[in-house]
């Protein structure tokens, strides 16, 4: 079944999500299972993928020169997204991103995940590489996300990139996308990124999952904005439970979101991490009961550095 079916079959139904990150390269699959059997329990919906492109680093050589090497340090998203999905039954939704990648490259993409079987997506433009001050698409790929759901839907259509037929099309894809409560880093304004959000339905996005946030009321205000604006698809909103003191300044500078006053002020009455921990899950659990409150029944949570905490919240409310 597609996400968005998955959604709409029972609508009163509290449904649970999560994001995991395909495992650093060299490090093996069992940190990663090891999540999922966590959190298998509270029956997630789906199992979404990041992926990541690659960066540059530079290599001192033994003449005391810097080489520069481009590497990617998560390679493997296709492959966990079919290892996940083999191993525990729970559909996936790896990401599609324009970062790094040329449109060949997505197009061989789209063709292994046809072959194994995997049809739900989410496409993103990607971050911008750590070494740019903005982000530029690679020579050969997109700038914007509505030119790879372009891509998307002419493959669905039965057509490459060069508008060849293709012999034999599989099933469709289905996909989703990304929107952002507080605005995306670089619109001018939310009624612009809202605007942003609409072509992406009217292209054929089928759903929408939030960026990370910690103030509902923001939330709200987006989604009740997003409605007056045409935006009909349904929007999932994303958690991700505080679990650091050091989230207290890197997670604004990350994520580009607010931590609300009330939580920052008990925030820095924390002693530890543990403290910083448990703040963390009290307020997720808080902020959920009041999005289910609101009619709210799917939830999204992103669980890098929280996975426990994520756990625990699960288990309150599922």
């Amino acid at each position: 079944m597609t996400v968005i079916e998955l959604i709409n079959n029972d609508k009163q139904k509290r449904h649970f999500s999560f994001e995991v990150l395909p495992p650093l390269k060299g490090t093996g699959t069992e940190k990663l299972f090891a999540t999922i059997d966590k959190l298998k329990e509270f029956n997630p919906l789906f199992i979404n993928i990041t992926t990541h492109h690659s960066e540059f680093v530079y290599k001192q050589l033994d003449n005391g020169l810097l080489q520069r090497q481009r590497i990617r340090r998560r390679p493997g998203t296709i492959a966990i997204a079919a290892a996940i999905q083999n191993k525990y039954g729970i559909p996936v939704q790896p990401h599609i991103i324009c970062s790094g990648a040329t449109i060949e490259d997505i197009e061989y993409e789209l063709l292994d995940l046809q072959f194994l079987g995997i049809s739900n997506l989410l496409l993103l433009r990607g971050d911008k590489a750590k070494e740019d001050p903005r982000f530029i698409p690679t020579k050969g790929g997109h700038e914007h996300t509505t030119d790879l759901i372009r891509q998307v839907n002419r493959f669905n259509e039965g057509f490459f990139a060069d508008d060849t037929p293709i012999k034999c099309p599989g099933e469709k894809f289905d996909y989703g996308v990304a929107c952002y409560p507080e605005k995306h880093e670089e619109a001018p304004n939310l009624e612009m990124d809202i605007l942003h959000l609409k072509e992406k339905q009217d292209l054929g996005a089928d759903y929408a999952v939030t960026q990370l946030f910690y103030d509902n009321s923001k939330f709200f205000a987006f989604l009740e904005k997003a409605r007056q604006m045409g935006v009909t698809m349904p929007i999932i909103p994303g958690i991700k439970p505080f679990a650091k003191l050091s989230q207290l300044s890197v997670v604004p500078k990350t994520f580009h979101c607010d931590i609300p006053q009330e939580l920052a002020l008990e925030a820095v009455k924390c002693k530890t991490d543990e403290e910083a921990r448990q703040l963390g899950v009290e307020w997720a659990v808080a902020q959920c009961k009041e999005l289910y409150a609101h009619g709210i029944n799917n939830i999204h949570f992103y669980t890098v550095s929280a996975v426990d905490s994520v756990a625990e919240v699960a288990g309150r409310l599922l």
